[in-house]
């Protein structure tokens, strides 16, 4: 009878500890399912790990003014054909900031004053012709200006004084890594220069005559001014 009891005992140990081993069993089973569903979704969605870019260090550049690297010229116009005459301007002047880290606006800040006497056309009885019969007739020792505003469309306004009138000048401009263009053409008749146009046409009558016997000296001049700004960028 003793024996019997102690079989039930020792079964009964032995089921209770099986029952134990099997619901640990079933833990780690359902734990390790759970790993696994959440690796499943975790990996799905896109879990691994995104390389983060590095952006760039912004470039700061410091603009100057360079005389040196500036070229004016202009051009008019003789007889019916059209035939063009150029020309520059030994002495000009061109003022304005000192430096800027924006090249716009150093462009904006420039004024310049070009001396009509030193007129150059690679003809000097031509050059003194221009002084005294034109310039000096409508009383302009200087042309001067400034630029107004460089706009978004690439049109550049350039306000013009001479003979006692300003006007504003709009022409075509680009701006390129510091290199500064603009090109236009104006009528002087703007700035009531037609005393001059005569005056310089009747003492180069035959000069300005072409094959039709006509002699025209045309009121439209074109403009062409070009610089490249020093920089220092970081």
């Amino acid at each position: 009878m003793l024996n019997l009891f102690r079989l039930n005992h020792d079964l009964s140990e032995t089921l209770c500890i099986f029952m134990k081993a099997k619901k640990n069993q079933m833990k780690k089973g359902i734990f390790w399912s759970l790993a696994v569903v959440g690796t499943m979704i975790f990996a799905s969605c896109g879990g691994e790990a995104e390389e983060v870019e590095q952006e760039a260090p912004l470039e700061i550049c410091i603009y100057k003014y360079n005389n040196g690297s500036s070229e004016f010229s202009w051009t008019a116009y003789k007889t019916t054909a059209k035939v063009a005459v150029g020309g520059t301007f030994n002495e000009i002047e061109i003022t304005g900031d000192q430096s800027s880290d924006d090249a716009v606006a150093l462009i904006e800040s420039m004024k310049f004053s070009m001396n009509t006497e030193s007129v150059e056309t690679n003809n000097v009885e031509r050059n003194g012709k221009i002084a005294n019969l034109f310039f000096g007739v409508i009383n302009t020792p200087t042309i001067d200006g400034s630029v107004k505003k460089l706009k978004d469309d690439g049109k550049a306004v350039i306000e013009v004084t001479m003979n006692g009138v300003s006007a504003d000048v709009e022409g075509d401009y680009s701006l390129v890594d510091g290199k500064f263009s603009f090109n236009t053409s104006v009528d002087v008749s703007i700035w009531n220069a037609m005393l001059g146009i005569e005056t310089l046409n009747e003492a180069c009558y035959d000069l300005h005559s072409g094959d039709d016997g006509v002699s025209k000296l045309w009121t439209e001049v074109a403009l062409s001014f070009s610089t490249q700004l020093e920089s220092d960028c970081d």
